[in-house]
C-alpha cells in the first residue's frame, strides 16, 4: 500500500542498493527501464497521515523492482533506482515520503511490464493507485520522481498529478533513466501543470543511482533545500 512517512524512515538503516526500470527509449528498443545493483535490509516505513510539524516538502516517487534492464543484459534487483535516489533525498532534507504503489502492481518481468506500459501509454490510461492520496494543502513544494519508460514519465505518475491539488506548488521533479536522461519529463510536467511552478529535473542514469549523492546534494541546493 502507499505509505506516507518523515524523513525518519530512513533511520540508521543502510541505504536499499539500486534497482527497478528507470527509462524506455524509444520504440525500436521496445521500451528500456534502467537499473542498478541491490542490497537486502530496506527499512520499513512508518504511515503518518497528515503533514508533520514544521514540514512543508513532501517526496513523492513511484519505482519499480524485479527483472530489469542492466548494460544491455537483465538482472533481478530488489530496490527501484528511484527509490534509491527518494532515500538518499529523504536523508538530506526536512521532508514527507509518500511512496505511489499500483492498485495492479507491474510484472515482476522484464518484458511482461514493457507490454503493459505500452498499452497503458497507447490507450492513454491512469493506472489505479493503491491506498489513500495525501492531503497537499500542507505543503509548498512537492518533490516528484520516478523512471522514464518510453521517453516519458509512467502513466501512473498522470494519476497522480491529476487527482491531487498541485496549483501554486514548486515541482521538483526527478527520474533514473537508461538511455533518454530527463527526456522532457519536466516540460511535460509543465505543460500538465500550468498553475505549479516546475523547476528544472534532476535526471540519474539507473546503472549510477547508488553513487548519485553529489548530483543529488548538487540539485538540491540549487533548488534552496540545503
Amino acid at each position: 500500500m502507499i505509505e506516507l512517512t518523515r524523513r525518519a524512515f530512513l533511520g540508521t538503516a543502510a541505504l536499499g542498493a539500486v534497482a527497478a526500470v528507470a527509462s524506455c527509449a524509444s520504440q525500436d528498443r521496445q521500451q528500456r527501464p534502467s537499473t542498478a545493483p541491490t542490497t537486502e535490509g530496506t527499512p520499513d516505513m512508518t504511515t503518518s497521515p497528515e503533514p508533520s510539524s514544521g514540514s512543508k516538502a513532501l517526496l513523492v516517487y513511484f519505482s519499480r523492482a524485479g527483472e530489469n534492464y542492466w548494460e544491455g543484459g537483465r538482472r533481478d534487483l530488489t530496490v527501484g533506482n528511484t527509490k534509491v535516489i527518494a532515500q538518499m533525498i529523504a536523508e538530506r532534507i526536512s521532508c514527507d515520503v509518500f511512496e505511489i504503489r499500483a492498485t495492479d502492481p507491474y510484472p515482476e518481468a522484464y518484458d511482461p511490464t514493457v507490454a503493459r506500459n505500452l498499452r497503458e501509454e497507447n490507450a492513454d490510461a491512469r493506472p489505479g493507485i493503491d491506498g489513500e492520496l495525501p492531503d497537499l494543502s500542507g505543503y509548498d513544494t512537492v518533490l516528484l520522481g520516478s523512471p522514464v519508460w518510453n521517453v516519458r514519465a509512467p502513466m501512473i505518475m498522470s494519476t497522480f498529478i491529476e487527482a491531487v491539488d498541485l496549483a501554486g506548488k514548486r515541482i521538483l521533479p526527478f527520474v533514473t533513466y537508461a538511455v533518454s536522461g530527463m527526456a522532457g519529463v519536466d516540460r511535460n510536467y509543465r505543460d500538465a501543470l500550468p498553475d505549479s511552478d516546475v523547476a528544472d529535473g534532476l535526471a540519474v542514469r539507473g546503472e549510477e543511482a547508488r553513487d548519485a549523492a553529489g548530483p543529488v546534494q548538487t540539485w538540491l541546493r540549487k533548488n534552496s533545500l540545503l
